[in-house]
């Protein structure tokens, strides 16, 4: 492998993932890399990724290197943070096999990551999970104990403009099989128009499928300004000492916003929030799931998810089983689109045909000639006259 190229670096991923172009290689520090994570990195097409940390650890199997390496970009691994002080953002480097290099002088070296090699980490994280999930377990119950109020009460949400009463809502998170997923409920969100929640990043999801978001909730640092000039009703997510860092970005921008200060994620407060106004039904995209997105987000446990998925779980559906129970119903502008098609086929048979032609025109005198037979017997006294 010899790749020559930029360095951009960040030791927060999804800040990289948004400012790196394509073709240039990124510098992380992220240990066991999370699905969302390495989509993110996919999507920003770098020409390769070296990892300060270890990309798969063995503490549990996580997805992102075995995501990026089968979209083909290469993974230079461990090569220790203390590259982070010995290099400069967009300074250009050259990587030879697992050696980084800034002119002729060898600066890091790692190890580079082959998809064998990372099935393999993963497979034997697998046998570790009984351990990750006495972790999980503990770290749940500790969390119930300090939060129990999350469960048993109802959040303190802020007021919101936007009607959630009765209706369904979409909360979308800009995760897993985002896009797909999206994608094969669109007659859904065609046909019943549910409100639109994005959770940062997810509003600009909506925004790819050509759907405008009803709400944004989140820290917004992972948001683009475009989705932010929306017109979305904003909500940030405050931490739970009342501080918002988000806010003073919408200030700048000359936006107004409601806070909330809850614990948890962005994603939980979305939740929450489609859950205590009064939704109907709620349809999640690209959130978690199941033990493997819980651990693979690299929070500790991930419980407060946890307690809001058991909290609005009698409304809450995933929207591959939305996909599955819910039938498109034609819409009216499709009806008319193929009952002019069948039109304008008819037509095109006829001025085609001399066979139907001949036909028609012998219908046609047909008609005329019962019809003037009528028409006399109704009116003899004409004819008498």
């Amino acid at each position: 492998m010899h790749i020559k190229g930029t360095v951009r670096l960040d030791k927060r991923t999804k800040n990289l993932a948004k400012r790196i172009k394509p073709g240039e290689i990124a510098l992380i520090d992220h240990e066991d890399i999370d699905s969302t994570a390495a989509h993110m990195l996919v999507g920003a097409k770098p020409v390769a990724v070296i990892n300060a940390a270890q990309s798969c650890s063995g503490r549990y199997p996580n997805l992102g290197p075995h995501i990026l390496l089968e979209a083909g970009v290469p993974i230079i691994d461990s090569v220790g943070r203390e590259l982070f002080e010995n290099i400069r953002d967009g300074e250009q480097v050259e990587i030879i096999d697992g050696e980084i290099s800034r002119g002729d002088v060898v600066i890091a070296r790692g190890e580079v990551l082959t998809l064998e090699h990372v099935n393999e980490l993963v497979e034997r994280a697998r046998t570790n999970l009984e351990s990750v999930l006495s972790e999980f377990a503990e770290n749940t119950l500790s969390y119930v104990t300090r939060e129990k109020s999350l469960l048993l009460d109802p959040a303190n949400l802020p007021d919101v403009k936007t009607v959630i009463n009765d209706r369904h809502a979409l909360v979308v998170v800009r995760g897993e099989n985002y896009r797909e997923d999206l994608a094969i409920i669109r007659a859904y969100i065609r046909d019943v128009k549910p409100v639109l929640i994005g959770v940062d990043g997810g509003a600009d999801a909506l925004l790819e499928m050509g759907l405008k978001p009803d709400l944004i909730v989140g820290d917004m640092d992972s948001v683009s300004d475009e989705a932010l000039m929306s017109g979305a009703e904003l909500v940030v997510h405050a931490y739970t000492n009342g501080e918002a860092p988000g806010l003073e970005r919408l200030r700048k921008m000359g936006l107004e916003a409601k806070t909330c200060a809850v614990p948890g994620t962005s994603e939980d407060l979305a939740l929450l929030l489609a859950y205590e106004k009064g939704a109907e039904l709620i349809v999640a995209v690209g959130t978690h799931s199941n033990l493997i997105d819980f651990l693979d987000k690299g929070r500790k446990g991930m419980s407060s998810t946890f307690l809001v998925r058991l909290k609005v779980g009698n409304r809450l559906v995933d929207a591959r089983g939305v996909s599955k129970l819910y039938r498109a119903h034609p819409s009216l502008r499709l009806v008319g689109v193929l009952a002019l098609g069948a039109f304008v086929l008819l037509f095109t048979i006829i001025a085609l045909s001399p066979t139907v032609q001949e036909r028609i025109s012998v219908m046609m005198q047909d008609l005329r000639s019962q019809f003037w037979e009528v028409y006399t017997q109704l009116r003899p006294w004409e004819w008498s006259r």
